[in-house]
């Protein structure tokens, strides 16, 4: 996920924290984020830097000031931009295809251990992800905007269903080779 547009999208909706778009960002259905913390401040002060973000610092009682950022007319066109431009192909990146592209090699009972394994991992992450997406909080600005993040969630929630469906059709289907 390109962070830099994730926080310009988000100010476009809400002038936010850096914590709170950390927060908004690692709970949301919407973004798939692996980066470390210091991402998101360090991509406000470059943002900051090249006018697309501005911050007006707020005091808080008994606590540090906190910056506020909010998207500048040239972070929204920008943002605009990157949103017209070509869509990324989703990554098909599945290690677990090159585990069984070897496991040939482990008996009956050690395939099925293992498949048994993934399947469960893979129920978990989708219950994980239904949990996400009833806790979930989107924009909602206009009724089209609502129907596009439910859609993302569906799109997320039903990737694992699919992963779901696909390692119980592999199980049942190695029950010949036994």
């Amino acid at each position: 996920m390109s962070i830099r547009y994730a926080i310009l999208g988000l100010l476009s909706w809400q002038p936010c924290s850096g914590y709170d778009l950390k927060k908004i960002i690692s709970d949301s259905t919407a973004f798939f984020w692996s980066g470390n913390n210091n991402q998101v401040y360090t991509t406000l002060v470059q943002l900051h830097k090249e006018g697309l973000v501005e911050y007006t610092v707020q005091t808080q009682e008994s606590l540090p000031a906190k910056k506020i950022y909010s998207i500048t007319i040239a972070g929204r066109d920008a943002l605009r931009q990157w949103v017209l431009s070509t869509p990324d192909l989703p990554e098909l990146h599945n290690t677990f295809l090159i585990q069984l592209s070897w496991a040939d090699q482990l008996s009956p009972g050690e395939l099925d251990d293992l498949l048994a394994r993934y399947e469960e991992e893979v129920r978990i992450q989708l219950l994980m992800q239904q949990e996400k997406n009833r806790r979930a909080t989107s924009p909602d600005r206009t009724p089209r905007e609502a129907y596009l993040w439910q859609k993302i969630a569906d799109n997320i929630t039903g990737s694992y269903e699919n992963e779901l469906a696909w390692i119980r059709d592999l199980r049942q289907g190695l029950e010949k080779f036994t």
